[in-house]
């Protein structure tokens, strides 16, 4: 009932209401060790422009052998598998846990793709 009322919600109030949702939902689950400026930080990379971009394709960031094997670019649908489980998606990835919720799993995306 809650991923509906969030899904509803970021849909149905428009835009900035789903800017904001993304923003929001960025900041409670990725912030803590994702930046969104130009430079990558020592814990993990930049993630402005991240959509469209090559999966451990910054070369100021020293990823984890998993995401350096993955191969690919992050689409809308590879974004989605990795913040909802890292693990499941690259075995080994620094990144340990992720966001259940679809609704803000596309809200972050969402966010993301703006970020650039």
């Amino acid at each position: 009932m809650r991923a509906l009322f969030f899904t509803l919600l970021v849909f149905a109030a428009g835009p900035a209401l789903a800017q904001n949702a993304g923003a929001d939902a960025f900041n409670d689950n990725c912030a803590a060790c994702h930046g969104l400026d130009s430079a990558s930080n020592p814990v993990a990379p930049t993630l402005k422009g991240v959509a469209g971009r090559k999966i451990a394709g910054l070369t100021d960031f020293d990823y984890s052998p998993a995401l350096k094997a993955k191969g690919g670019t992050w689409t809308d649908a590879n974004l989605d598998a990795f913040i909802k489980d890292p693990q499941s998606f690259a075995p080994g990835s620094g990144m340990p846990s992720g966001e259940p919720d679809q609704a803000r799993r596309q809200a972050i995306i969402a966010y993301l793709k703006s970020v650039k």
